[in-house]
């Protein structure tokens, strides 16, 4: 019996901390405090917001990409949350947070006003955007490779 509850608290454990690990998350404290003080989602689903407190998603501290949503309710109605975001340095920024209401309403796009409220402007990645200007020497235009000539043959 006591290895039973043993093996049982070794395997739920990593479960319980993964999951608590993203409610933690600063994308979603940030998202959480942009639901529950924007207007436009007041006006959607009622006041006061709640957040839920199940987080699903994906947050990779490695390559700092993080795609994450939760449930979000008020008095008039139900959505979900969906905030994503970048890594850089040491911090995580916002690169976009919507809400979805539920019943096919149209989305909110809430990125711009939580840029508003709190100053922050996360940069955005546009691969056709020109390349910022380098510091490095750019490379010669022509490079003549004078490669040896081959080894000879064995026995000649």
């Amino acid at each position: 019996m006591h290895r039973t509850v043993r093996l049982l608290a070794c395997l739920l454990l990593p479960v319980a901390v993964g999951c608590g690990s993203l409610s933690g998350h600063p994308l979603v404290k940030q998202a959480t405090e942009e639901m529950r003080v924007n207007t436009r989602v007041a006006e959607a689903l009622g006041a006061p917001v709640e957040c839920g407190t199940t987080i699903r998603g994906t947050a990779n501290e490695t390559d700092g990409i993080a795609t994450l949503e939760f449930d979000v309710k008020g008095p008039k109605g139900t959505g979900i949350a969906k905030v994503e975001g970048k890594k850089t340095t040491a911090e995580w920024g916002v690169t976009h947070l919507e809400l979805r209401p539920a019943g096919g309403a149209n989305k909110l796009s809430l990125t711009a006003d939580l840029e508003a409220r709190t100053g922050s402007d996360t940069p955005k990645f546009d691969p056709k955007a020109a390349r910022s200007g380098s510091s490095s020497v750019p490379p010669p235009e022509d490079i003549d490779i004078v490669l040896p000539p081959p080894p000879a043959a064995p026995g000649r």
